[in-house]
């Protein structure tokens, strides 16, 4: 299974308290790939380094070498066609480009814009990390 994280769910997915780290856990485990493109990556970076600090942004691109190398549960993926699927806010767009270029089975996302997704014919679908953990990895 392939999944593409939305940014709003990566901060607490690198907390150690949060209850989203299980997600993070689970791709550690090879339970999924993790997609994600040249854009997206940069994205995590601008938002999360400055929070995280660089030393916690390092460890989390070694965590992906590290998860790509073991289990081969990172797919880096170049959309070269936009599908235009998250027009109230098109920063979300290379998300959806990235899961359908992917063929990814989720977006995990807290945001309402790829609620347009869920009838758009195409294979992702958005889903609250919540519900990914109890729904689609089976987890309390």
């Amino acid at each position: 299974m392939t999944v593409v994280i939305d940014t709003n769910c990566l901060l607490p997915m690198l907390s150690l308290t949060h209850p989203s780290r299980v997600i993070r856990e689970e791709w550690a485990k090879g339970r999924f790939t993790w997609a994600m493109s040249t854009e997206i990556l940069l994205e995590y970076q601008e938002i999360a380094e400055p929070r995280i600090g660089t030393g916690r942004w390092k460890d989390f691109l070694l965590l992906l070498e590290i998860g790509s190398a073991l289990f081969d549960n990172v797919k880096l993926v170049t959309p070269h066609f936009h599908f235009d699927q998250a027009p109230a806010d098109p920063d979300d767009n290379k998300f959806a480009d990235c899961a359908i270029t992917a063929h990814a089975e989720w977006v995990i996302t807290e945001d309402r814009h790829f609620k347009s997704m869920t009838d758009s014919g195409y294979k992702p679908q958005p889903i609250r990390p919540e519900d990914f953990v109890r729904q689609v990895l089976g987890l309390p």
